[in-house]
């Protein structure tokens, strides 16, 4: 126990210092990692091995899904599909009041279940509603905070990028359970924001767009079918067995890439850009991956996530009290830390705390996606604040105040989710999955 004290002071505090001083993530989760481990070999014996589970930690079939949505969510996001999605959810949300800002939220929902990706999302969607929302009266920071508190339902709503590297650092969590269980979160999670934006509008008397025709929705629906096809191509592929996740992600590359085509809103001259973009983030993801495989690989030899598991069950071994816990702790650690390097990192700890407790781990990564999403809209680090600020061209602190009630309703939606379990749970199980 003292050995896992000193260790977790050492690992941690290591770890925040170097990110506190503006070292970038990945090489602080690799050097805070050999500072630990110094305490149980020799430095040789861990330069040796460290580098043996860096290459392991990367040298994963799983870990090419990833990268193929990743390339096609950057082929989606250059490709026209976003005005399609936008126009399918005006007709949707079109009658309530406030409706763009509900439109905002129901075309995040879509463009988040094709692309996998928040800040795609908070990007396409945000560039093209903020001119809208500002031509019809909106404040400029509500309609950005808006946006943001929407951006990251794509996280949970599949195809979704970090739900893969949580079934790779969990163990082998089943992708297709975790796809299907993403579904009823990812909705709430949508309907929480579009339920401050009902109050916000009633509040400031915000309008309600102009009835469409029936000629008009068919042309609307007709338009966007292509592209909500792919949700149905690639996770229908993988749920029923025809294809794995990585070959269905490879499926949605071709998919998109044949769509923006067909659509003549890609041209060959966009493909650096798209080649760019994906190559950066897989470069960040694969050494995030690597440098949390040391980290895993340092918790173990040290015995941290047993004494960290003893310390909570210490406080209480009540299921919900233990939960909270947990949901607090990332709740603030979501705050400062981007949502895949706190998945990488955290799993390993707090897992078996719920595997102890008789969480099925479907449903605890379903919690840990949805509680660290959240932090993606919240400053100092959040991507999806920094995006939606940028394209509503709008400062961090105009739109912190709206976002706050944004933030409280999203966490009540997060504790829903921990406490019933049948929200994640019931659609994997009525598939069979579980």
């Amino acid at each position: 126990m003292e050995l896992a004290t000193q260790a977790a002071f050492l690992l941690f505090g290591v770890f925040f210092l170097l990110l506190a001083i503006g070292v970038p993530i990945s090489i602080s989760i690799g050097l805070a990692s050999l500072g630990a481990v110094i305490l149980v070999m020799p430095l040789e014996t861990i330069v040796f091995t460290a580098a043996q589970r860096m290459v392991g930690g990367i040298n994963s079939f799983a870990l090419l899904a990833v990268i193929f949505f990743i390339l096609s969510g950057s082929i989606m996001n250059n490709g026209g599909i976003a005005l399609r999605l936008i126009n399918l959810a005006k007709l949707i949300a079109g009658r309530l009041p406030g409706s763009l800002a509900h439109t905002n939220v129901v075309g995040n929902m879509l463009f988040g279940s094709i692309s996998g990706s928040a800040v795609a999302s908070a990007a396409a969607i945000g560039s093209v509603m903020a001119p809208l929302q500002a031509k019809e009266g909106y404040n400029k920071a509500y309609s950005a905070a808006v946006n943001i508190a929407s951006a990251p339902v794509g996280l949970l709503i599949p195809p979704s990028g970090v739900l893969i590297i949580y079934s790779l650092v969990s163990g082998g969590t089943s992708i297709s359970a975790l796809f299907m269980a993403g579904y009823l979160p990812g909705i709430l999670m949508g309907l929480a924001v579009m339920v401050v934006a009902f109050f916000m509008a009633k509040k400031n008397d915000y309008t309600v767009s102009e009835k469409v025709s029936g000629k008009e929705a068919i042309k609307i629906i007709w338009q966007a079918i292509p592209s909500l096809l792919l949700v149905v191509v690639v996770i229908g592929g993988i749920v029923g067995g025809v294809f794995t996740a990585t070959e269905g992600a490879a499926v949605a590359v071709l998919y998109s890439l044949a769509l923006s085509l067909i659509y003549r809103s890609l041209t060959w001259a966009h493909f650096p850009k798209i080649l760019k973009e994906t190559i950066v983030m897989t470069g960040i993801v694969l050494f995030l991956v690597g440098a949390s495989s040391i980290m895993s690989w340092a918790m173990a030899v040290t015995g941290l996530p047993a004494a960290i598991s003893q310390a909570i069950l210490s406080i209480s071994d009540h299921t919900v009290v233990v939960l909270l816990i947990m949901m607090l702790t990332l709740l603030v650690i979501g705050t400062f830390m981007d949502l895949t390097p706190a998945v990488l990192i955290f799993t390993p700890i707090f897992l078996p705390i719920a595997l102890q407790m008789g969480i099925d781990p479907v449903h605890f990564g379903i919690m840990l996606v949805f509680n660290l999403a959240i932090g993606i809209m919240t400053p100092p680090v959040g991507s999806c604040l920094f995006v939606g600020c940028s394209v509503g061209n709008v400062s961090i602190e105009e739109v912190i105040k709206p976002l706050l009630l944004f933030f409280v309703a999203l966490v009540a939606a997060l504790f829903i989710v921990v406490y019933v379990p049948a929200i994640s749970l019931f659609l994997p199980e009525l598939l069979g999955l579980l």
